[in-house]
């Protein structure tokens, strides 16, 4: 379990594409190697890995491997990931953390598209302009997308401003655009969607009592 507080941003070292079916990543992180447990869950922009193997950096940090299977290429963009790709890296959540986004399970549920990006001009602030997105998403997952609802795009934590039919437009402050990949995102840019969970229990209750209840 995550929060969607992106904690590091790591860059793919290496990939072992094994037959179509895993790849094998490496990882370089600013991590404390001597924190990191084989078979710890870390996010990767969005999915969660599992570590397989861990080691200290000669410059500092940690470098560390994961897999990602077939299920996690078939929903997400880690199949289009490329050595020196820029990751959003977040540690599991322990009990007594500070729960600063929202519950995020890791479980990327489709991959949405980056319509558009407008900068908003911040007039004399010296942190730089804001950035509003518009994100497309598959339809069948428009009715999990509710204004001022939550969902994690890239593993980053963020809050629905708008909707429109299948878009939604969410608005990172230069804080997050600094402290993450969102500096990097352009329009036409595919992106790790993971809807927000109790919006998804909730629409299945629905859909269980309206057969109950017809």
């Amino acid at each position: 379990m995550f929060t969607g507080i992106v904690t590091d941003v790591g860059e793919i070292a290496s990939i072992d594409d094994q037959q179509g079916t895993l790849r094998h990543l490496r990882i370089h992180s600013a991590f404390d190697p001597a924190t990191i447990a084989i078979g710890a869950s870390i996010a990767c922009s969005g999915p969660c890995l599992t570590v397989v193997a861990v080691g200290p950096r000669a410059e500092g940090g940690a470098w560390f491997e994961v897999d990602a299977a077939a299920e996690t290429l078939a929903r997400t963009t880690a199949a289009q990931w490329q050595v020196g790709r820029k990751l959003n890296l977040e540690r599991s959540l322990k009990i007594g953390d500070e729960l600063g986004g929202h519950l995020v399970t890791g479980h990327v549920d489709a991959v949405a598209t980056i319509v558009s990006r407008d900068e908003v001009s911040a007039g004399d602030d010296p942190w730089g302009p804001t950035a509003r997105f518009v994100i497309r998403v598959p339809r069948q997952l428009r009715k999990f997308i509710a204004e001022k609802g939550s969902v994690a795009l890239e593993g980053t934590s963020l809050t629905v401003n708008g909707v429109e039919d299948d878009t939604f437009s969410v608005l990172l402050i230069p804080h997050t655009l600094t402290v993450t990949t969102w500096g990097l995102v352009k329009a036409g840019d595919p992106v790790n969607l993971e809807v927000d969970l109790m919006a998804r229990y909730a629409a299945r209750r629905a859909e269980t009592e309206a057969l109950v209840n017809p």
